[in-house]
């Protein structure tokens, strides 16, 4: 018996392949995020280490992909097309996030605006970079690939958008309404990123850069996190919870839902003309 005979007896046929993945790659992020919070404090310092973590994740992943689920190859994170999605992806998230602050503020969300801190700005950045990487790692190239071969693509897409918008729940100002609105916005919109393109780097580029811009650039609360943003600004909201988002940030606001709605919607589109929804697989019929 060779090696990787020996591995697929293992990991396989003893059903360990798929939690074996799931707990490395649920350890891979917890680990980039205390790392991240031990690092934060130095601004300068927190951006590479930021930034190697994410490309410690990426190699991680290769090696767990190729070790314990024995794929020759992993497509989701091919190297053609890498740099174009990925600035697609930034170009993307930052004219949402802002298009989404400006509407905010002009139905009068915004109560004061001052300069941050250019240290914070550099940290926040190697951050989502690592955030971005690591959760794009486990719910779009696992979790949502591996239902979906189950369950076919719509099944998956609202499946995997409750799971992520669950994760938000143990953020110290979550809400139940701003843990759906992140599953409607967030989960639904990166899952969308991923059919079309069938690779990780498009929603990779699309997560880190609406993140960015919400802690790094205008300084506002991120998914309910009770950790205070340290941006380029220091944006206060002022109103309504339906129009700012209250404690939960922006995410939570009703622009955010409508905002995130049309290029899922032309995502998702494109994805059924290109022939990327799949439909549930047939269970093969019975014997005799």
């Amino acid at each position: 018996m060779t090696l990787t005979d020996h591995q697929g007896s293992i990991f396989s046929r003893a059903g360990l392949r798929l939690p074996v993945m799931l707990v490395a790659l649920i350890g891979l992020m917890v680990a980039a995020a205390g790392i991240n919070q031990v690092v934060s404090p130095i601004p300068f310092l927190a951006l590479p280490v930021g930034i190697g973590l994410a490309i410690a994740g990426v190699a991680c992943y290769h090696w767990l992909s190729r070790t314990v689920e024995l794929r020759p190859s992993i497509p989701e994170l091919a190297k053609p097309g890498r740099w174009s999605h990925l600035r697609r992806g930034a170009l993307l998230g930052f004219g949402l996030f802002i298009t989404l602050m400006l509407l905010i503020a002009v139905f009068g969300g915004w109560q004061s605006l001052s300069w941050g801190s250019f240290g914070g700005f550099a940290a926040t950045a190697g951050m989502m970079a690592s955030v971005a990487v690591t959760e794009e790692l486990l719910f779009r190239g696992f979790l949502f690939r591996v239902i979906e071969e189950r369950c076919g693509t719509v099944v998956t897409l609202v499946v995997s958008s409750v799971l992520f918008g669950a994760t938000h729940l143990v953020n110290g100002n979550a809400t139940l309404w701003g843990t759906l609105s992140i599953a409607l916005t967030g989960g639904t919109m990166l899952a969308a990123a991923y059919v079309v393109t069938r690779s990780l780097w498009l929603p990779i580029g699309l997560h880190f850069a609406w993140n960015f811009a919400q802690a790094g650039l205008f300084g506002v609360a991120v998914s309910g996190s009770d950790t205070p943003s340290h941006g380029l600004l220091n944006t206060a909201l002022s109103g309504p919870s339906v129009l700012t988002g209250g404690t939960f940030g922006p995410e939570a606001s009703l622009f955010a839902l409508l905002v995130c709605l049309v290029p899922t919607i032309f995502l998702l589109r494109r994805a059924a003309r290109t022939g990327q929804i799949r439909p549930r697989p047939r269970r093969a019929a019975g014997r005799g």
